[in-house]
């Protein structure tokens, strides 16, 4: 079984699923010849040629827009965004256009597309290139989203969301881009959408993370452990549906949870499960909900380390959290 990186995931399930589907055509800025900034499209060009793959304008509304008609038309685009950052200007087309569909058309339209973007810290990017917009899009209705943090998962929920006949945005964790490495079985494979991971097991306390935040959050339960805590680590993967069941069922095991994420910290996804959790279980907790965020301040350049929930943070809100008393 290869090893590959999660870039190399993604590239190899955008390949598989053209082979397979006529239907798939990718499009977005530098995707054609140059395989994309990141090289997410490398060599998909060369095998599909500019009909299935080829460079757009630097226009994210126009993008989102001509791969509406795509999809309405029976085809089945991946637009990429170059950063999630650049999401915002065809913010009107995802949340008016392809979220809406569906309900505007009584169900007799649908819009399969899949918004691929790399998002999130880690590279010195500053604030327009390191954002963690999530929340934004789970809030809305008609949308799912999808984040996985390792290259096996990653290619398996691409695979299952290229088949999906609903719109998805497919976040990137671009910090683990090519730090994330994994065997990847060949040829096809799905993972499942809307159904979370359990990483580790534990009896303490449930830790929740998803993309890059699940391997600071693996960091910081491996030292806990060596506390004596034993922490049951969650990767949500598809953050929306959320899958309820496998979290309420780890928070009532535990009776106690912190949430990780590195978007800012208020009206990030971290609150909406704090009360999804509080809302089910709150005779099982033992203890106040945490959350280790972002700070709600815009992403900085020269301190992003101390931006970003890294393991130390997550350590010591898992430690308070598991000897709280009431």
């Amino acid at each position: 079984m290869p090893k590959l990186n999660l870039l190399q995931a993604v590239n190899d399930a955008l390949r598989v699923e053209m082979r397979r589907d006529q239907d798939v055509v990718i499009l977005g800025e530098d995707v054609g010849r140059f395989g994309g900034v990141f090289r997410a499209t490398q060599g998909l060009f060369e095998e599909f040629g500019p009909n299935r793959v080829f460079d757009t304008p630097l226009a994210e509304g126009g993008i989102i827009g001509a791969a509406v008609g795509m999809a309405l038309y029976g085809m089945r685009p991946v637009p990429e965004m170059q950063f999630a950052d650049f999401i915002f200007p065809a913010f009107d087309q995802i949340v008016n256009e392809v979220a809406k569909y569906r309900y505007r058309s009584g169900g007799q339209y649908k819009v399969p597309m899949v918004i691929r973007t790399p998002y999130g810290g880690g590279i010195k990017g500053g604030h327009y290139h390191s954002q963690s917009p999530e929340a934004l899009f789970i809030h809305t209705p008609g949308l799912k989203v999808v984040v996985p943090s390792n290259p096996y998962d990653a290619k398996g929920l691409l695979l299952s969301a290229l088949r999906s006949d609903d719109p998805i945005l497919f976040f990137e964790p671009k910090r683990i881009y090519r730090a994330a490495s994994g065997e990847v079985p060949e040829g096809d494979y799905t993972v499942p959408l809307e159904k979370a991971a359990v990483v580790r097991e534990g009896s303490h306390v449930t830790v929740v993370a998803w993309g890059a935040m699940v391997i600071e959050a693996a960091l910081a339960v491996e030292q806990a452990a060596k506390q004596g805590v034993e922490c049951e680590l969650l990767d949500l993967r598809t953050l929306w549906p959320v899958d309820i069941e496998t979290l309420h069922a780890s928070v009532r095991k535990t009776g106690r949870m912190v949430v990780v994420h590195e978007a800012p910290r208020t009206c990030g996804f971290g609150a909406e499960l704090l009360a999804l959790v509080q809302e089910r279980c709150v005779v099982h907790l033992e203890a106040p909900i945490r959350r280790v965020t972002g700070w709600d301040s815009p992403f900085p350049y020269s301190i992003e380390n101390d931006y970003l929930p890294r393991a130390p943070r997550i350590l010591e809100a898992v430690l308070e959290t598991a000897r709280f008393l009431p």
